[in-house]
């Protein structure tokens, strides 16, 4: 199958690692297809944009999913390190998503420079596919430059 590029925000990082917006009951079938064995979910469930009961939903396809929910107006390290266990130790391939994967690609800027050596140009190139902090006019925009500027020691 091929990657299902009609799903909001749809990124291919590697042959283990697809990102994307908010997912809908029809994609459920469609990471299935495509081999997906773990989804990581950042966005809240209470936005109006997320697929209610996901978990089920994927559980029911065989497909593990881990519910990291992320306060776009706060995101933390906390979040951050439960991010990164996730992706460390969960079972491979993952879907990782938000609403409009921006959290998502914040989330891997941080992950690919200060934990797989990826030099920061190209992990900024990476995240700037899907967003930047500084290219918005939200008043989240300087939470997130923030947080996308904390350095993991």
């Amino acid at each position: 199958m091929r990657d299902p590029i009609d799903i909001r925000a749809w990124q291919r990082l590697d042959s283990e690692t697809t990102t994307s917006g908010r997912i809908e009951d029809k994609d459920v079938a469609r990471l299935g297809a495509l081999g997906v064995a773990h989804v990581i979910n950042l966005a809240l469930e209470t936005h109006p944009e997320a697929l209610a009961a996901e978990g089920d939903k994927l559980k029911a396809h065989g497909i593990a999913y881990t519910h990291i929910p992320v306060p776009f107006d706060a995101p933390g390290e906390a979040h951050f390190a439960a991010f990164r266990q996730a992706i460390e130790d969960g079972p491979r391939p993952v879907h990782v998503h938000c609403i409009m994967n921006w959290r998502v690609s914040a989330f891997f800027y941080r992950l690919n420079r200060d934990h797989r050596g990826m030099p920061e140009p190209n992990a900024r190139r990476v995240m700037e596919r899907q967003w930047s902090p500084d290219g918005i006019e939200r008043p989240e925009a300087k939470v997130w430059a923030e947080f996308i500027a904390r350095r993991d020691t």
